[in-house]
Parts: structure tokens; C-alpha cells; sequence
């Protein structure tokens, strides 16, 4: 992690510092686990001092195009459709069909496309809800990364924030979850 993502850890860490965490949550990406246990370090009430990584909550695998310039990758993707950006092909179609687009870009097909992520990303969900430490009233840490955040924020959000921009490292995003919804209630704080 570079020295900016660091501070970017130890800020939230102090944001969140009196927030009591009955669970948390990161990718299994190293940087995703080191943000999680630097805020886990900053808090005052959490028993937690390690996070359950898993990679459920992993950014979009992008195949091909992994490590690349994703400027390019996304003039490849959506090109073909008349867009020349992200910012373009979510705002004329969607994040998922950005994946979409990006899969059938990809010369293997590997990236991963909307039904894929879904699938994974949705294990991750229901890893949380059946976490035995979570109940009605539950505050739960999930560390993951810009694309899943903007992600859960198209699905749950209703329309009601603005997804074609990144967003900023360190933010803070609230969801409230039961057995029967996901809503986003605050986004890129």
C-alpha cells in the first residue's frame, strides 16, 4: 500500500474509531486487508482485530485487461457501442452492462461479466448475513474496493446517487441490510 492509501486507513480509522463492530469484512486482496485491520486498530469497542478476508468481495476481475491502462481498456469495451469511456457507457447503459461489455472485449473471456460478478459478489452478501456474531441492529465493517462500491451502490441505491464516478479512496458508504433489502443510505462520505 502506498503511503497515501495508508493515511487513507488511519483517517477512516478515526471516523469510525467509536463504532462498535460486531463483525468485519475485506477482500483477500492485500491492500483491502491491511485498510481493514488498520481500522480495526483505530477503533475503541471492536473485540476484532482481524477482518474475514475472502474473495467474494474482490473488485471486478477484468481478464485481459487486469494490470492494463483501464482507459483504454474501457475505449475497447465500449467503442463497439458508441461509447468511448466508463463514465459514458455507465451513463448510456449501466455498470453491469460495462462488465458485459468488457467481457466480450477481452479476447480470452475471461473478465468477469455482470451474471458472474453477481454470483460471486452475492456469496459475499449472504457470507455476512449468516455470520452467527450479526443480528437485528449489527454494525458491520466491509472493506472492499471503488468498482464494488459503485457496484452494491447501481443495485441498492435506487437511482438516487450519482455512479458514473470513482469513488474517492477512504470514503465511507452506509447500507442498511435485512433479511429482505439492501438500501444504501449514505454514499462516498
Amino acid at each position: 500500500m502506498t503511503e497515501k492509501g495508508w493515511q487513507n486507513a488511519r483517517d477512516v480509522g478515526e471516523k469510525l474509531k467509536n463504532i462498535k463492530f460486531d463483525a468485519a469484512f475485506c477482500s483477500d486482496l492485500p491492500r483491502a486487508e491491511q485498510t481493514a485491520v488498520e481500522i480495526l486498530n483505530h477503533n475503541r469497542f471492536a473485540k476484532l482485530k482481524k477482518p474475514t478476508v475472502s474473495p467474494f468481495f474482490r473488485e471486478e476481475f477484468y481478464g485481459y485487461f487486469e494490470g492494463t491502462d483501464m482507459n483504454q481498456a474501457w475505449y475497447v469495451a465500449g467503442a463497439p457501442h458508441g461509447v468511448a469511456t466508463f463514465k459514458a457507457i455507465v451513463e448510456k447503459y449501466s455498470i453491469g452492462q460495462a462488465k458485459d461489455f468488457l467481457k466480450a472485449a477481452d479476447p480470452f473471456h475471461h473478465a468477469e461479466n455482470n451474471q458472474e460478478y453477481w454470483k460471486r459478489m452475492d456469496q459475499g452478501l449472504e457470507l455476512i448475513k449468516q455470520t452467527k456474531t450479526i443480528h437485528d441492529g449489527s454494525k458491520v465493517l466491509l472493506v472492499s474496493h471503488g468498482n464494488t462500491l459503485l457496484s452494491l451502490v447501481e443495485r441498492f441505491g435506487a437511482g438516487k446517487f450519482d455512479v458514473t464516478q470513482r469513488p474517492a479512496n477512504g470514503s465511507l458508504t452506509k447500507l442498511a441490510v435485512n433479511d429482505h433489502q439492501i438500501q444504501v443510505v449514505s454514499f462516498n462520505q
